[in-house]
């Protein structure tokens, strides 16, 4: 057990030994208790040293051993879900060194990753879709005849997404030969990992039991009531020691609970299993955060840290003074609670990232975390619309992308009035591709009767919040992560003019329509052009009126977001001027056509030139090229 992370690289001479899983197969099997004690000290050691993901990884430490000891990966394939705990697995399959430059640009990504390692078989960075993924590389191989093994590793808190479930009922209706390991990491039935359970776990492992379990089976076929009476014997004593009744009735063969900090447990328990035909449930319990004390006892702090100083505990690092967008919307939630009890605050698993923490303590009967389940948060949105309620849904661009089709079918269609607080939109940073906000203009401004507001800062944050709020119908306020520039922020609430921009400088010439916080990297950009900008505060409906006098007054038209540049904020000014008939060079600023790296937020917006260096550059090109 650790108490602090270490300052410098541990001793880890046989981990170092490990570069690839087949070396791992070569140890005696009294050396891996010692090799688990190097892998988590390391892996403490690299995410202070970078940051990331934390918890999640430590506890999954001897299951990630047990897994590549036991299967032969690359050719069996493992699906890990969500992708926070798959720290561990990189250090074991070619990417020790590799993981102090994780999530870092030009760096190894913090989720699994195919075009980065064959041992990384599936891309993730949502959850729920494990089980999916396995299944299909499950059939492929029954069809193609390979004899392979594919095995899910699921979270208890991925298995709350209805995708899971979906995937479970399919499975048991292939007969695939799919293993799935759910990773209890909540230890939400604490009560049943013990000495007793511990034992049938290993009783309902063992080719023994299963071999009498199934001939058993066959014997019994041409006598029902003796079948009957048997399979409730079997269906009771599993209902008195672990949560089997469910997964049985599903049709997966259920297995556990079992300690998933049992190393050896877990390798006799995998073995047993890996050959038994038909889907396979086995139900390991973990603790988040496993060997480091403080993560322990508080596995929401620290399911993922900043980088740290040596021997500098986490809590002792100094607190910015500047609030976070979702600070921002947390303290705005509650001030208009206070004033409308119709509002209830929705959000799909994201209570502490989306700033609802006290919204949640302060309105208890009117705060629901649906868990992972987006699809479900939106049309249960809907629903409470449907009775004059006035749902807020806070939820992240990129988790909104699935509930996309209840957002249009359940709530657009409808025209029911949802407020839509859209969290981590344009560049995330070091999370990449898969938690990027780079669609959310795209995909909202096509619908009909959508009001979409992109405020610059904290305070127009607050302020479009409660405008948006007060509309009737759909509407959506996304926000980027991290702070803002640290203007004031009003507390007086006032209701602006829906699709009404604000000039933040009258210059000549060139005018720069900004949508969001890069207005203020804008402004920085239009000293060199003496260039005006334009904060449009909303993509829908667009203020008209000041494109069209804008363009009068003006040679070049620019607009800069944080989304692609395909059918987003630019792609709407573009239609509007050509249905008008009018003709004025114009340059679009934005995300290109491909999916965005991971790095820190500086570093992609420098990248992709939407910081005051590249709108600057880019207008230098476009002006010296002749129309």
């Amino acid at each position: 057990m650790f108490d602090e992370i270490p300052p410098s690289r541990p001793e880890t001479p046989r981990l170092d030994r490990i570069n690839e899983p087949a070396d791992l197969r070569k140890l005696d099997r009294n050396e891996l208790h010692a090799l688990a004690a190097e892998l988590r000290h390391y892996l403490m050691y690299c995410v202070g040293q970078t940051g990331g993901h934390f918890g999640a990884g430590l506890g999954v430490v001897e299951l990630t051993i047990a897994l590549h000891y036991v299967f032969e990966t690359p050719k069996d394939k493992l699906v890990w879900d969500v992708g926070h705990q798959c720290y561990p697995h990189k250090i074991l399959t070619g990417r020790r060194d590799a993981l102090l430059n994780i999530r870092k640009f030009d760096g190894i990504s913090g989720f699994p990753k195919r075009s980065e390692s064959e041992f990384d078989t599936f891309g993730v960075g949502h959850s729920s879709t494990s089980i999916s993924a396995a299944l299909g590389m499950a059939v492929a191989a029954r069809q193609t005849g390979k004899k392979q093994s594919c095995v899910a590793i699921i979270g208890d808190g991925a298995l709350t997404g209805g995708m899971a479930f979906e995937a479970i009922a399919h499975a048991v209706h292939t007969k695939a030969n799919l293993i799935v390991i759910l990773n209890d990491n909540e230890m939400s039935i604490s009560k049943n990992v013990g000495g007793l359970s511990n034992y049938f776990a290993k009783l309902w492992a063992s080719k023994f039991y299963n071999n009498i379990r199934e001939s058993s089976k066959k014997v019994l076929s041409s006598a029902p009531p003796v079948k009957d009476f048997a399979s409730k014997t079997e269906e009771y004593m599993k209902g008195m020691v672990s949560p089997a009744t469910l997964f049985e009735e599903l049709g997966f063969n259920y297995l556990g609970p079992y300690n998933g900090h049992d190393l050896h447990g877990l390798i006799q328990i995998l073995e047993n299993v890996k050959d038994l035909p038909g889907p396979q449930l086995i139900h390991i319990a973990t603790v988040k955060g496993k060997g480091f004390t403080p993560a322990e006892k508080d596995p929401i702090a620290y399911h993922a840290i900043n980088k740290i100083e040596p021997n500098k505990k986490i809590e002792e690092l100094p607190v910015k003074p500047t609030p976070k967008f979702q600070d921002v919307f947390g303290q705005w939630l509650c001030d208009m609670a206070t004033q409308d009890p119709r509002l209830i605050g929705v959000t799909p698993a994201m209570c502490e990232g989306s700033g609802m923490v006290e919204f949640a303590k302060r309105f208890p009967d009117r705060f629901h975390d649906v868990a992972i389940a987006e699809q479900h948060a939106v049309t249960f949105c809907a629903g409470l619309a449907c009775e004059n309620m006035k749902p807020v849904l806070a939820i992240y661009s990129t988790f909104l992308q699935r509930g996309y089709d209840q957002l249009i079918h359940d709530v657009a269609i409808q025209d029911l009035d949802v407020l839509f607080a859209i969290d981590r939109a344009g560049l995330v940073g070091e999370d990449g591709a898969t938690h990027s906000g780079s669609f959310d203009l795209s995909y909202l401004r096509c619908i009909p009767g959508m009001v979409i507001a992109t405020p610059s800062d904290e305070n127009e944050c607050r302020q479009l919040l409660y405008t948006c709020y007060k509309h009737k119908g759909p509407a959506a306020v996304r926000y980027p992560r991290g702070t803002g520039v640290g203007v004031d922020i009003e507390k007086n609430m006032k209701p602006m003019e829906i699709g009404k921009s604000r000039i933040l400088r009258q210059g000549k010439s060139v005018a720069i329509l900004a949508f969001g916080p890069c207005a203020y990297e804008a402004l920085k950009a239009a000293e060199a052009f003496d260039a005006s900008v334009i904060d449009m505060r909303f993509v829908k409906p667009l203020d008209e009126e000041v494109i069209l006098s804008t363009c009068k007054s003006h040679e070049l038209i620019v607009t800069v977001e944080e989304n692609a540049i395909m059918g987003g904020a630019g792609s709407a000014v573009n239609e509007f001027l050509i249905q008008q008939g009018i003709e004025i060079p114009i340059l679009n600023i934005g995300l290109p056509d491909i999916f965005v790296r991971h790095g820190s937020q500086k570093q992609l917006r420098a990248l992709y030139q939407v910081d005051a260096q590249g709108i600057t550059e880019l207008i230098e090109e476009k002006l010296r090229k002749p129309e």
